[in-house]
């Protein structure tokens, strides 16, 4: 945001204390200047006028789990395109994966990255570490060294196989008070699989990938966060069987959080084409699974939605869903596939579409707590119209990344990075 800029915002319905009051905001020099239904452009004769009657005033959007492919795959997308699409998500801050060349797994390589993000990113971005050296699942990183630089650690694209080897990072993760973000994959499970194992795949000859492959390490996670008490986050879960493991977790003071993605609470496998756009990994389960996920969401067991944002090139992910590459984009289409999934559907309320995209992911990455939007605060903060309904044109998003499930589809709901 323009720190010199003055903006007047109008009858908005504003999130403050936990519920939504309809008031008018007044931002200036960076800051909630003042709030009330006496401000007008009288009194702000020099502001920005924003006319925001029935629309959502919430604290910027987050996002825990994007790839902006920088250093190493900018082909695919960088720094400055990747925040430039979160900002037209309504997304202020994201934290990106370490999938990269170098990966970030030692404070040297990590500067890298952090002097690209300085030099190009238009929001707030924080990167995580890898959880073991060129995240290979073997020798552990110096957790230490890098925790006051990252927003966690993760080997995100690959799961730590080794049991010693998990055991032994989150001993030495737990001390940084930092989050250990798993992606839970038991490579033994997965035996060439693509899609999810079920009636899609069975009935077009694909070779499946279990749901077992996830659970089952997420199982072994639970536990081990359990002994170690580090801070587990569970990555992109995708099955009935993981909602159900991380909710007696919870149950039991077990120091886990999850995320899933707006992909998997719109579709199953019955909607699955033959096109790389509906190819990711974990991939599209069940009908059963999406509505646990669903549950999942509106019960508070999942405490965060998160894009999974993974661009690639056309041409990776123009092969068919054997043979393209994992992955789609997710930052400019976030927001309306949620609020069009599982509020506009009448799911669930928009105060916990709120706290699922904004507020819940600000505490799991120990980002200055909010429990609303208040005068002397950093004017950190997204507009939701709710009403606007566009159909998703990949050809106008400002990503690299044009493969997303939502191609073709009308969803309802914009989301505005005020800046």
């Amino acid at each position: 945001m323009n720190p010199h800029k003055t903006i007047l915002i109008l009858g908005a319905n504003v999130w403050t204390d936990g519920d939504f009051h309809k008031t008018n905001v007044r931002i200036a020099n960076g800051v909630i200047d003042a709030m009330g239904t006496d401000l007008s452009p009288a009194t702000s004769p020099d502001a920005e006028v924003i006319e925001a009657d029935g629309k959502y005033l919430v604290p910027g959007l987050v996002d825990l789990h994007v790839h902006f492919r920088e250093p190493g795959y900018s082909y695919k997308e960088t720094i400055r395109t990747g925040s430039e699409a979160a900002a037209a998500g309504g997304f202020s801050t994201v934290c990106t994966m370490p999938n990269l060349n170098p990966a970030p797994d030692s404070v040297e390589n990590l500067r890298r990255q952090l002097d690209i993000i300085d030099r190009d990113a238009c929001i707030q971005v924080l990167p995580y570490a890898t959880i073991t050296r060129l995240r290979m699942g073997n020798e552990l990183v110096d957790y230490a060294a890098l925790a006051p630089m990252v927003a966690g650690f993760s080997d995100d694209g690959s799961g730590v196989q080794s049991e010693e080897v998990m055991r032994r990072a989150m001993q030495g993760i737990a001390p940084t008070g930092k989050i250990l973000a798993a992606h839970c994959e038991v490579n033994d499970l997965l035996k060439g699989g693509y899609i999810h194992d079920g009636e899609y795949a069975r009935a077009h000859g694909h070779r499946g990938i279990c749901s077992e492959s996830e659970w089952a390490e997420i199982e072994r996670d639970i536990r081990l966060a359990e002994e170690t008490h580090c801070r587990l986050h569970i990555c992109h879960i995708s099955t009935k069987e993981s909602v159900e493991l991380i909710r007696r977790a919870k149950e039991r003071g077990v120091l886990v959080t999850c995320e899933t993605g707006p992909h998997y609470l719109t579709f199953c496998d019955e909607d699955l084409q033959e096109e790389g756009r509906f190819k990711m990994n974990p991939p599209i389960r069940s009908r059963e699974d999406r509505d646990a996920l669903r549950r999942g969401l509106i019960d508070g067991t999942i405490d965060a939605i998160a894009t999974d944002h993974a661009p690639h090139s056309t041409a990776e992910k123009a092969k068919g869903l054997e043979k393209s590459a994992m992955g789609v984009v997710g930052l400019e289409t976030a927001f309306a596939a949620v609020y069009t999934t599982m509020v506009k559907s009448g799911l669930m309320p928009m105060e916990r579409l709120v706290e699922v995209m904004t507020i819940t992911p600000r505490r799991i990455m120990g980002l200055p707590a909010t429990d609303g939007i208040k005068p002397g605060q950093k004017a950190d903060v997204t507009l939701l119209d709710t009403t606007c309904e566009w159909t998703v044109n990949p050809e106008e998003f400002l990503t690299m990344g044009r493969a997303t499930p939502y191609e073709g589809l009308t969803l309802t709901g914009k989301a505005e990075l005020i800046r």
